[in-house]
Formats: C-alpha cells, structure tokens, sequence
C-alpha cells in the first residue's frame, strides 16, 4: 500500500511540475508565443525550429498542438503552415525528459524553496511567474524522487517483478499500456517519467522501456483529438496530421525495436538517460523523415478531411472558441480576428453609406441598417468572450492588449451605429422628399467621405499589424481633417449665399452628413491609441 501511495503521489507531484512550469513560462513569453509560431511559419525548417523552441519553452507537444488548432481555428494561420510547427513540437517535447533524466532530486527541496520564495516576494505578475516556473521544476524532481524511491521495494515483491515482465516482455502489450496511461494522465512526459524511474530501479528492460516510449507518445495525441471535436475542417486537420506523424511514425519504428535497443544502449551507461534518448531518438528521427514529405501528408489529409459545408450566418462568431479560454494568448489572437471581422462589416457599411445616397435605394439604406445589427452582436459577443478569459493566467501584457481590444470594438460598434442611426436616417429623408444635391456639394461629400473611408482602412491595417507608425500617421490626420470639414461648410454657406436651389433644399441634409462625417472620424483617430499607448 505504501508503495501504490508513494507512486501515485509521485506521479501527481510530477503531473503538477510540469504542468505549472510550463503554464508559467508560457505566461511569461506572453503573446511571443503566438507571434513565434504564426510568424515564423511559412519556411518549414524555420518552422520546425520555431515549434521546436515553444514546445521546449511550455514543455508539452499537445499543448503546442492545442494552439495551433486554436489559431487556425481562429484563421491566424492555414493547415499547411502547421506542419512544420507539429514536427517540431515533437522534438521540444524530448526537453522535458532530458530534464528529467539528469535526476537533480537531491536538489528538490533547494528549487522548491526557491520558487516559492522568487513567489513569495516577487510583487510583480513577471517575478511570480518565474518563480512559479522554478517551483514547477522542484515539484517535478521531487515527484521523480518519490516514485524512485517508492519503485526501489518493488525489486523484492516477485509479484511485481513478474507482472512488470509479462507486460514488458510483449512490445504490443507495453505500446498499448503506455498509450493507454499517457492519454489519461494527458502527459507523455509523465508517462516516460514512470518508465525512467522503474528503468532506473531495473524492474524493465531497456526495450520494454522504448516499448513505453512508443506508446506514451501516441497516447498524447489524444489532446489534439479532443480539442478539435466540433471545430472547423482545418482545425481538425492539424489534429490529424499530429496523430499521423505519431502513430505512423511509431509503426516504422516498431519492427526495428530490437536494433535501435542497441543503438540507445550504446549512447548511455545510464538507464535513465538511455530511456530519455530512445525518445529524443523517435522524435527527432520522425521530424526529420517526414519534414520532406509534408506537402503530399498536406495533400492526403485535406483529401481525407473536406472542407466544412455550414452556412454561414452574419449572426454567428466565426473565430473564437470557449475551449481557448484557458490560453490567453490564443484567446485574444481569436477575439482580434473576430473584431477584424467585425471591421470589415463597419468598413463596408461605410462604403456603402455614400452608394445609398447616390442611388436613393431604399433596399440598400434598409440592408446597411441590417448590418450594423451584426456589428452589435459581434461586440457582444466579443466582449462576453473576453469576459469569461481566465484573469489568473494573463500577465501585465495581455491585459493591455485585452483593454485595447475592448476599446478598439467599442469605437468600431460607435461608428457603426452613427451610419445607422444618423447617415442612413439622413439617406432616407433625402429619398422621402426627393432632394438632390448640387453637382459642386455631391463632389464635396464624396472627397470628405473618401477621406474619412482611407483613414479608417489605415486605421484597421494599423491595429492589425500593430503598426505604430501607421497608427501615428492616422492620429496625425485629426487637424487636417477638422480643417477641411470647416472648409467643406463655408463653401457650402457660399453656395447659400449665391442662392443656388438645391443647395438651398439639401443644406440640412448636406451639413449633418459633413457633421456625422466628422463624428465618425473622431472614433477612427480613437482607434489608434492602443496601439500607440502599448508600451
């Protein structure tokens, strides 16, 4: 009994090490992260290395895996752009259980102290988060120590001497049970962690142990798979291609146990270290073979995964998830795409605005009126979104960028409500009375207009580029376009004054589109100061 409770807290310990290290340092790089693997995706050597270097950073391939079907649920990124990345988290994993395998238990309590005093006094989100990071790493030694020494009595209970043998004597039966053990603890570092320890007190055999290896590594897919249950077609492609590079990978490689036994034998006198090498072996040997072929996999899984058929619905989110509100940074790159989305509808409103004055088409005023319904229900459903973003796991950085994401739809949801409760009332009592504007004041409205429409599309490419310099560029428009509104008035007034008819029929109409006009400039130039306020 004491041996089941000493393995069992063991492996807690370890489970929560790796678990709170990796979410700590995943909270410290922030949104670099995200901009890590989106950015540096489209050259597939350059990918692997960029997910190799996440996944070493969070210390979980699946959790690597998770993001990316977020983000390409989230249209930051296409299929074939992951590719690369999921090769490369395969081979970030084996950091962990290097990590493991040097066995700094001696030194548990030392890093377990120093976490949670680096925690304790550390007034600042940053501070607490390295320091959770080192109490991540001593919980994970401690818990290495517990299970060896609670595996050390199994060697004198034939019992367990033989039920470890009878599983590890059949390579099927280890992959199986592995696999098995891996997907319920969603952990195959946990999993190899196990197979180390009991390497090490040698209650299995090296190839029993790479048998292990084989199958905590296809048991890890079953996050992926999960997680992308009711997502979109690409995103359930990424979990795919992850399960096929692993599953497929261990296939090739099972016939051959015998000699690559040999092969890991040799790199290590440690059983220990010979277990953690037999998975950087697999790992790195799969990336490294399949890296070439991923233009065919590409081809073959969007064959095997067509493209969603639903219809599509103006009062529907399209990229963000519930199941990526535990990860912040996912979380806010789909609720950024989501208000990209919600700008386009506000841009093309706009647009249109002015074609409802020129054709007096009461479809086109009416269909305008309907979509700055969508714009509202966007907003909401953004912000509740944002709403519900677990606050524990957002560092300084994100909350900026959570802020100016509110205020950045918040300015969008007013412009569109000033085209629909001011222009397009203004369109319709132009179409009721049958006013027609002067061909001098026409041409006044249509350049304000234009200006007004190509600084809120430099304002839109700003905040979607976090481009501050564009955004200044924006911010720097505000005096002109005050200027040239006052100047649109006084020509207008001269026009009065010369008595000209139409302008005379049309002036209250033409005055409030020039105000509105303005309105809706000021939000435009609002737009821009989270990003210039990003420090």
């Amino acid at each position: 009994m004491m041996v089941v409770l000493a393995l069992f807290g063991g492996m807690a310990l370890l489970l929560y090490g790796i678990r709170l290290s990796g979410d700590s340092l995943q909270r410290v790089a922030g949104g670099r992260l995200r901009q890590l693997l989106t950015g540096l995706s489209r050259n597939r050597i350059v990918a692997l290395l960029s997910g190799a270097t996440v996944t070493a950073i969070i210390q979980s391939s699946a959790a690597t895996t998770l993001m990316l079907i977020g983000f390409v649920s989230a249209g930051l990124m296409t299929f074939r752009q992951t590719l690369g990345i999921i090769l490369g988290a395969d081979i970030g994993t084996t950091f962990t259980v290097q990590l493991i395998a040097f066995k700094l238990t001696d030194y548990a309590p030392l890093l377990v102290g120093l976490g949670f005093l680096v925690t304790f006094i550390g007034r600042r989100s940053f501070s607490k988060d390295i320091g959770n990071s080192i109490l991540g790493l001593g919980l994970m030694f401690l818990g290495l120590k517990l299970i060896l020494d609670g595996a050390a009595p199994l060697r004198a209970s034939p019992l367990a001497v033989d039920l470890l043998a009878a599983m590890t004597e059949s390579p099927v039966a280890g992959v199986l049970a592995a696999a098995v053990f891996s997907a319920l603890v969603t952990s195959s570092a946990a999993t190899i962690g196990l197979a180390l320890a009991l390497a090490h007190q040698d209650l299995i055999t090296l190839q029993g142990a790479i048998a292990i290896v084989l199958g905590a590594n296809i048991g890890t897919c079953s996050t992926a798979l999960a997680a992308s249950v009711g997502a979109t077609a690409e995103a359930k492609r990424v979990a795919i291609a992850h399960i096929a590079f692993k599953v497929l990978g261990a296939a090739l490689v099972f016939p051959f146990i015998g000699p690559l036994t040999g092969l890991v034998a040799a790199s290590a006198t440690d059983p220990a270290r010979q277990v953690a090498n037999a998975h950087t072996f697999f790992n790195l040997g799969i990336s490294l073979v399949f890296l070439p072929f991923t233009p065919w996999a590409a081809r073959m899984i969007e064959t095997g995964v067509p493209e969603d058929q639903r219809e599509d619905t103006p009062f529907r989110v399209r990229y963000v998830d519930e199941r990526a509100l535990d990860q912040p940074s996912l979380a806010l790159g789909q609720a950024t795409r989501e208000a990209l989305r919600m700008a386009d509808v506000v841009q093309g409103m706009l647009r249109d605005a002015l074609v409802a004055f020129r054709s007096d088409s009461l479809a086109l005023i009416e269909e305008v009126e309907r979509r700055d319904d969508q714009v509202d229900f966007l907003e909401r459903e953004i912000k509740l979104f944002l709403a519900r973003l677990g606050r524990e796991a957002m560092g300084p950085e994100m909350s900026r960028k959570e802020i100016g994401l509110i205020s950045f739809i918040g300015n969008l949801e007013n412009i569109g409500d000033i085209i629909d409760k001011n222009l397009m009332e203004l369109a319709r009592k132009k179409y009721y009375q049958g006013r027609r504007f002067s061909e001098a004041g026409w041409a006044e409205i249509q350049d304000f207009h234009a200006i007004v429409s190509k600084n809120l599309e430099r304002a839109i490419a700003a905040f979607a580029a976090g481009d501050r310099a564009l955004a200044q560029e924006v911010l720097d428009q505000r005096p002109f376009m005050r200027a040239r509104e006052r100047e649109l008035r006084e020509s207008h007034l001269g026009r009065l004054r010369a008595g000209l008819a139409e302008s005379l029929e049309t002036s209250e109409i033409h005055l409030d589109i020039l105000t509105n006009l303005k309105r809706i400039s000021s939000h435009v130039s609002a737009l821009m100061f989270p990003i210039l306020d990003e420090v």
